[in-house]
């Protein structure tokens, strides 16, 4: 065989290789020009190969065909160098730098060997885009679950609430499951989050799952999840449930009671086990969560109609905490309205105060829908009246002051003084209905006209027609 056609096939072997394990490969001489190349650098530099050889790099970094010369940096220091070389037409390329030396140890020759790494660093780049969104979207979500947790008001001035409170305060600290009752609109989950937020699992995730108004056949994939496919309509990467979401966290059920017989099982195997499948899958999935449950139904009344699962009743019924409704604890309701305005003024970019006739008012009514009727009532307010002071004649009609209601009964802590306001104002509120100026309304109530007119600035009456 000829030596010389031996040779010649074992280069172009080694050329081959090179090619499958480079992208490609640049030789250059002691003066930094070069000598052969091999790849597509056409594809990469902008520029066919027989156009680099006999052009040195310092020139071609010059030109920005490519920049920084990996070769520059080897000729100066006499080592190997790598870095990540920008290409002419925007490529990333990694390139490595290899000094040859002869038996001289002078450096003869730089082999600089080459991996386009352009769609790896965009991708980083893009994930790291990406990374600083998630971050701050993340933050802002912390944010808003901390104002939502800590803004909305917990009044505890009546001796009711503070018990509440206490009771509350002690189950917080521990993982022991607490149903919440009361009536509609007492601030049950506005307990639950107080409760989350003073327990040891405040800086996980608050789920909160409104049993009322998931539909049954929704229940399970809500709750436990679904992988992907698992029935028409479903997300291609499948989707995780309630459940799983609140793992390290707490799970609030509010309207408990809405559960069907059916999801009461579910539900049941799930507070007990911590375990359960996502629809369609078969993997088992745990979760480490907290149990708070919500409801405004008389659970054991339910248990004995048979409407109300007993064993779900008593996982449920570990520590029961009674809100009372706001009519019996009518101390409160100067706080809730005092803190709820400041809210209401903070939410809307107004500020507005509500006249004292008007709270020692709202202390008399029922408030069958208790702090949420009185939530609606002021945010109602806050949003309508023109005045930045709310007085009685701004109130809608089923809240009005009438000269027949008990508000002038005498209850502990009600002085002389208030009673004779009301008295005095539902007086001038009788009498502005027949006398339409207050020349009239001074003539039927026999005092003079300035006096008619400063009682009723003070009282925030105006006179219409």
């Amino acid at each position: 065989m000829n030596p010389q056609r031996r040779q010649t096939t074992e280069e172009w072997d080694f050329d081959a290789v090179i090619g499958k394990l480079f992208d490609d490969l640049i030789i250059t001489d002691e003066r930094g020009r070069i000598l052969t190349v091999n790849g597509d650098f056409e594809k990469m530099y902008g520029q066919p190969s027989h156009q680099l050889v006999g052009k040195t790099v310092a020139e071609l970094e010059k030109q920005r065909v490519f920049y920084p010369s990996v070769t520059l940096r080897v000729l100066e220091t006499g080592e190997k160098q790598t870095a990540v070389q920008q290409t002419k037409n925007g490529r990333r390329m990694l390139v490595t730098g290899l000094p040859v030396f002869d038996k001289n140890g002078q450096l003869r020759w730089v082999i600089c060997l080459s991996r386009d790494i352009t769609e790896p660093v965009r991708l980083r780049e893009h994930l790291a885009v990406l990374e600083k969104e998630v971050n701050r979207l993340q933050a802002e979500l912390e944010v808003l679950r901390h104002d939502r947790m800590t803004n909305e008001p917990i009044v505890a001035a009546s001796k009711a609430m503070q018990q509440v409170l206490e009771t509350a305060r002690k189950a917080a600290k521990v993982d022991v499951n607490i149903l919440l009752l009361g009536e509609s609109g007492v601030g049950k989950t506005a307990l639950a989050r107080w409760i989350h937020q003073r327990s040891a699992r405040a800086e996980g995730p608050l789920i909160e799952v409104n049993c009322g108004a998931i539909p049954e056949a929704l229940l399970e994939s809500e709750l436990f999840g679904y992988e992907a496919g698992a029935f028409t309509g479903a997300q291609r990467k499948g989707k995780p449930g309630f459940a799983e979401l609140a793992d390290g966290g707490t799970l609030f059920f509010d309207e408990i009671a809405e559960l069907s017989p059916a999801s009461q099982v579910k539900v049941l195997k799930l507070i007990q086990e911590k375990r359960f499948y996502r629809v369609g899958g078969t993997e088992t999935r745990t979760s480490n969560f907290r149990l708070i449950a919500a409801t405004n139904q008389d659970l054991e009344q339910l248990v004995k109609e048979g409407r109300f699962r007993q064993d779900l009743y008593y996982r449920l019924n570990v520590v029961p905490i009674v809100i009372p409704p706001l009519r019996e604890r009518k101390e409160d309701i100067v706080l809730l309205i005092r803190s709820l305005m400041e809210a209401l003024c903070r939410k809307y970019g107004v500020h507005k105060t509500v006249d004292p006739q008007v709270v020692d008012w709202l202390t008399q009514l029922s408030w069958k829908g208790n702090v949420r009727e009185l939530e609606n009532l002021l945010e109602r307010l806050v949003v309508t009246t023109e005045s930045t002071v709310i007085r009685m004649d701004d109130m809608p009609e089923p809240y009005r002051q009438t000269g027949t209601l008990p508000a002038f009964r005498w209850e502990k802590g009600r002085t002389l003084q208030v009673i004779l306001n009301e008295v005095e104002r539902e007086v001038l509120l009788s009498v502005a209905k027949k006398g339409r100026t207050t020349a009239q309304i001074a003539s039927l109530l026999g005092v003079s006209q300035p006096t008619v007119v400063r009682k009723l600035k003070k009282h925030g009456i105006r006179l219409h027609g």
